[in-house]
Order: structure tokens, then C-alpha cells, then sequence
């Protein structure tokens, strides 16, 4: 009975440990790797902050204040709302991650203490019974052989039993060190993103006010802005009628060189329908039409960020970037024209089968109607206005005669 009941603790005891240390590893992988999401997700909020204070100081470089200005101080604005959100998320592991070490931490106490009444009482059953006369009587006087043995056997595992108590024992303290340590750090660590969570928080209110007294003088130049949207307006408009001019002839010479005629869309030929199903097959992975930049106009209809019941409307997307950066061709396609727009500078058309995506207001181009070009290619320097100091790149993207919106389809930022 001795005997079973030695092994039983035994058995139970590593048992707890090893139920205590496997809980706290899983939970440990798992929290290190939410913090790792966390911690990369936070430096890419923190490059975008870097970048969007970069073109800040481009366009505070122009002597008045310019609608590009208030564009930028919104995606700022956006970025330092969003790192405020991860710290938070990080403060928030942080307190889950102290929690569960505290548990843990409460369980290898509790473990602790019963490992060393257990062994206490096994040196007091020792001391009580330390005689090796006494020991070897219990052996002898056995009723067989079979007894006998059993006996010894006892006398055996209790000794291996003791000897794996005590290093249950220092086991359970050097993990109990271990996690008090842990806890040290993670205390320093919410300190920190504490801190830092104010800093931002600074920074935003700091950012807020910067919008508002932009907002405000841009009010001021209300006729200035309502002309700037009129021109834009009819670039846009000019801009339109080539674009369905050309995808109109395109479409027309594709069907002569087929026999057939589609109404609104190409006759596309093998190797171009092969190319607009790779092209779809890439929805919302296609490359952007730049290195980097900030979205600073979307597609479709918008209320005017300063002026009221004004509405905007943009057939792409435009997007700001840094001075002397290069359009890149977003896929593998044939140039189908390039041409000059007033307000648009130089534009570039590739189809892609079916597909035709538009690049507008280059000041340089590296390609010429024919060529062929693949996914990523430089195809011409983006102008940079020099009174507002601003460098934009207009893209539109088109399906046959359709009009379609660009972000759907390019890779997340």
C-alpha cells in the first residue's frame, strides 16, 4: 500500500509541474506571437508617419497654404490614430500577459508549498524510522520471497521518490525565479508603451489643431479652390473623351483583325485572353503604379474637404509621392498610347488584354506606343508642381469602356 502510495504522489506531483509549465509555454507562444504582430505592425504605422511628415515638409515649403497641405495633415492625422490603437493593443497583452504570470505564478507557490510538506514529511517518516536493523527486520520477516521483494522494492522507490522531490522542488523555485523576472520586465515594458502612448497622444492633439487652423485659411480662398476645380474639372473631362476615344478605336481594330465586332468590349485573341485571366486572377494583388506615396484622392464622387456642397468626382485615384519618383507599370501589357493632356502633363495607356490602365501627369516618359512592357517597369518621372511642391501621380484603371475602381484592385498599402 506504501508503495502504490508513493508513486501516486509522485506520479502526481511531476504531474501538476509539468501541467503548469506546458499551459504557461502555450500560452507564452502564443502571446509572443500576437506581440510580434503588434510589434511589425507598429513599425509599419511608425513609416508611414516618418513618410507622411517627409511630404509635409515638401509642401510647407510653398509660401501659401495649399489644399496638398490639409490632405497630408488628414493621413497623419489617420496614421497617429492608428498607432494609439496598436499601443493600446499592446498595453492591453501587456496586462493579459502580467495576469497569466501572476496565475502561473500563484500555481508553482501553491505547487511549491505541497512539494515541501510532502518531503518534510518523508524526512520526518526517514528520521523515525532510520534504524537499519529496523529496515531489515521488515525485510526478513516477510511471510516469502515474493514479500520479501516487494519490500525491498519499497524501500528502493521511496529513496528514488525523495530524490525527485527535492528536484521537483528546485525546479518548481528556479521557474518561480524565472517568472518574477518575467514580471519585472513586463512592468518596464507597460511603463514604457505607457509613455509613449501620451507622446502620441500629444502629437495627435498637436496634429488636430495644425488641420484646423489649415482648414481656416483655406476657407480664405474659396474662389482660388472653386477655379481650381473648374480646371481640373474639364482636364478630367478632356481627359475622358481620349481615353473612350482610344479604347473605342482599339476595340475597333481588334475586331477587324478577328472578323467580329463586341459591342463595348475587345475581341481578344488566345495570348490576350490568357493575359486578362491573369490579370483578374490578380484582383487586389497587383502592384502599385509607384514605388511609394499616400492616396490623396480616391475614385468616385466626394464632398470637398473645405468647401461645402461642393462635390468632387475622380475616375481613379490620385496619389502624392516624393519628388523625381518613377510610374511603374502595374502588369505585363502592350503601350497603347501616349500622349500629352493640359493639367495631366504626359499620359501613358497599357492594355492588358482587356484591361487599361492609365498613368498621368509624367513630365518624362521611357516608353513609347508599341512597346511591351512587364510588371514593375519604369515607364516615366511624375511631375512635381513647383509652386505647390507637390508630386502626384493620377491613375485610372479601365475594363473595355468601364470604369473601374482602382483600390479594388491594387495590393493593400
Amino acid at each position: 500500500m506504501a508503495t502504490r502510495t508513493g508513486n501516486y504522489f509522485n506520479r502526481l506531483n511531476g504531474l501538476n509541474l509539468l501541467l503548469i509549465l506546458l499551459f504557461f509555454s502555450v500560452n507564452s507562444l502564443y502571446s509572443q506571437d500576437e506581440k510580434t504582430r503588434l510589434e511589425n505592425n507598429k513599425k509599419k504605422i511608425e513609416e508611414e508617419i516618418q513618410y507622411n511628415s517627409k511630404l509635409l515638409d515638401e509642401t510647407k515649403k510653398s509660401q501659401e497654404t495649399t489644399l496638398n497641405q490639409l490632405v497630408v495633415i488628414k493621413k497623419q492625422i489617420s496614421s497617429r490614430e492608428k498607432l494609439i490603437m496598436n499601443i493600446n493593443s499592446e498595453i492591453k497583452a501587456v496586462n493579459e500577459e502580467i495576469e497569466k504570470n501572476n496565475q502561473t505564478l500563484k500555481d508553482l507557490n501553491d505547487d511549491l508549498a505541497k512539494l515541501k510538506e510532502e518531503y518534510a514529511a518523508m524526512i520526518y517518516y526517514a528520521h523515525k524510522n532510520r534504524s537499519s536493523y529496523d529496515k531489515l527486520m521488515f525485510i526478513f520477516s516477510s511471510s516469502d520471497f515474493n514479500q520479501a521483494f516487494k519490500r525491498l522494492k519499497y524501500f528502493q522507490q521511496y529513496s528514488s521518490y525523495r530524490k525527485t522531490q527535492v528536484l521537483l522542488i528546485e525546479q518548481t523555485k528556479a521557474e518561480i525565479k524565472k517568472k518574477l523576472e518575467d514580471l519585472e520586465n513586463l512592468k518596464f515594458a507597460k511603463v514604457d508603451l505607457l509613455r509613449s502612448f501620451e507622446t502620441e497622444r500629444s502629437k495627435l492633439n498637436a496634429e488636430k489643431i495644425q488641420q484646423n487652423n489649415t482648414i481656416t485659411d483655406l476657407n480664405k480662398k474659396e474662389k482660388e479652390l472653386l477655379a481650381t476645380i473648374k480646371e481640373k474639372e474639364k482636364a478630367a473631362r478632356k481627359l475622358q473623351k481620349e481615353i473612350e476615344k482610344i479604347i473605342a478605336e482599339e476595340i475597333n481594330t481588334a475586331s477587324k483583325k478577328t472578323g467580329t465586332t463586341k459591342s463595348g468590349s475587345f475581341d481578344l485573341t488566345p495570348s490576350e485572353v490568357k493575359l486578362s485571366a491573369d490579370f483578374q486572377l490578380n484582383k487586389g494583388g497587383l502592384p502599385w503604379p509607384l514605388e511609394r506615396g499616400i492616396v490623396s484622392s480616391t475614385f468616385g464622387e466626394h464632398p470637398h474637404p473645405v468647401l461645402k456642397n461642393v462635390i468632387t468626382k475622380n475616375n481613379g485615384i490620385d496619389i502624392l509621392t516624393d519628388k523625381d519618383a518613377k510610374a511603374r507599370a502595374i502588369f505585363d501589357g502592350e503601350v497603347t498610347r501616349v500622349m500629352s493632356i493640359p493639367n495631366y502633363n504626359y499620359v501613358i495607356m497599357i492594355r492588358h488584354g482587356e484591361f487599361l490602365s492609365v498613368y498621368s501627369n509624367l513630365s518624362e516618359v521611357n516608353v513609347q506606343k508599341g512597346d511591351r512592357v512587364t510588371t514593375r517597369q519604369e515607364i516615366g518621372n511624375i511631375h512635381s508642381d513647383v509652386k505647390d511642391n507637390k508630386t502626384e501621380l493620377h491613375f485610372e484603371l479601365w475594363q473595355g469602356k468601364t470604369l473601374l475602381n482602382p483600390l479594388l484592385w491594387l495590393a493593400e498599402e
